[in-house]
């Protein structure tokens, strides 16, 4: 059996491995809701309403559904890209038409994500107006929506072509240890974006006012000076003008920290909620889990940049995914494609292991928040953005351990009740 045909198989029985997994845990999840759709958890039932609840139920389980044919379609899509030979004809005919070349291989990587982006454009669109409209979520018109997928996209460009063209630079001009360089280029970039997304970047599709609440600012401030925390600036952005959904969270990297508030939050949050809140963002920091995942993120990537380094020289990694390498020139973006689309497959099985460091992570803030502010406020504001998020009580609970990043809420509820969080 040739190693090509090794990869063929492999590639094959883990994506459909994969597939069976998804569908498996998703029905749980829809069965498991469904079955407590029609009662309050007891431990919630002086605090969440009926109607709630079953609102939570029934947004759960219409996203779920609807997770189930994208997941179909995905695997559909991918299966195109792959053996199926969508990328070697893409590959093929750009060949022709441009010739070999970074130009070439430029169009490539841009020609693979337009045509994704396309595909992908009915579910978003139905995903954004029917689902979230329908649960009275959405607020975005179709005029911002267009306006966003423009600006998105000359962004990208603008910035994704030449950190694209760099790499794909250093693939053929770096030597054997291209692949390096080239990590060392990818972390350099996403450490810079850090700062500059949120003074360039956020500001180009929503609008960021200082907080001008002088009582909730001198709370907030006298929070983060007793947690031994600076910021930029605390800024409340319009959040409503796409979405009901509320959020609070910290962007940026060092002196370019800021603190931004949802003005949904604001609008639904008592001061001493949103104080516990932003102690629970602080947790974070305290416990260093910023930078715990920013190295996690280094040494993952470092790897997957070593593993494409010698996968790139390989023919039997392109052929057993349904490219013919160009023997007359670069195959670098057709790797970095390959790649890309063939390393969530095997790595999907491990994807557990990270949810599990993240639950850990949101108990320590947990846990963090209830020392420095109050537990009931934390547990509270946590209540109603769970109940105006339309948050499910009742996940299945292998569910949550497979996918889960945030424990559910009774588990956090629990832990807040008996001081155990840790």
């Amino acid at each position: 059996m040739t190693a090509s045909y090794t990869l063929t198989l492999a590639f094959a029985g883990f994506l459909l491995a994969g597939l069976a997994l998804k569908l498996w845990l998703a029905s749980r999840q829809i069965r498991h809701v469904a079955r407590h759709r029609d009662a309050v958890p007891p431990a919630f039932a002086q605090t969440i309403t009926a109607a709630a609840h079953q609102k939570a139920a029934d947004y759960t389980i219409t996203k779920a559904r609807f997770g189930l044919l994208e997941l179909a379609f995905g695997v559909a899509v991918l299966l195109g890209w792959t053996l199926l030979g969508g990328l070697d004809a893409l590959n093929g005919w750009l060949l022709g038409w441009l010739g070999p070349g970074m130009l070439q291989q430029l169009a490539l990587l841009a020609g693979f994500v337009l045509v994704s982006s396309i595909a992908d454009l009915p579910f978003t669109l139905y995903q954004t107006f029917v689902i979230e409209e329908r649960f009275g979520f959405n607020k975005t018109t179709w005029r911002l929506w267009l306006i966003d997928v423009v600006k998105a996209t000359v962004l990208g460009a603008l910035i994704g072509l030449p950190i694209a063209a760099l790499i794909l630079w250093l693939m053929g001009a770096a030597g054997s240890l291209w692949w390096l360089w080239a990590w060392g280029v990818w972390m350099g970039f996403n450490l810079v974006l850090l700062v500059v997304y949120p003074t360039f970047i956020a500001p180009l599709f929503n609008k960021f006012k200082p907080l001008e609440d002088e009582t909730l600012k001198t709370r907030v401030t006298q929070l983060m000076q007793r947690c031994g925390f600076s910021a930029k600036g605390l800024f409340v952005m319009d959040g409503s003008k796409r979405s009901a959904h509320a959020n609070a969270y910290f962007t940026g990297f060092g002196a370019a920290k800021r603190v931004v508030f949802y003005d949904t939050l604001l609008a639904k949050l008592s001061p001493g909620e949103v104080d516990a809140v932003l102690a629970h963002e602080l947790g974070h920091f305290k416990h260093k889990h910023i930078v715990k995942r920013i190295g996690g993120v280094f040494a993952v990537s470092l790897i997957g940049f070593a593993a494409l380094g010698w996968l790139s020289t390989q023919a039997w990694f392109y052929s057993g995914l349904g490219v013919q390498p160009n023997l007359a020139g670069p195959n670098d973006a057709l790797a970095l494609l390959l790649f890309m689309l063939a390393a969530p497959v095997f790595s999907f099985f491990i994807s557990p292991l990270f949810a599990v460091f993240s639950r850990k992570h949101e108990f320590e803030a947990d846990a963090y928040a209830v020392a420095q502010t109050s537990g009931h406020d934390l547990s509270t504001a946590l209540l109603k953005l769970y109940e105006d998020n339309a948050s499910t009580l009742t996940p299945d609970p292998v569910y949550v351990k497979f996918y889960y990043s945030h424990p559910p809420a009774s588990e956090r509820l629990a832990r807040m009740t008996v001081g155990g969080a840790a």
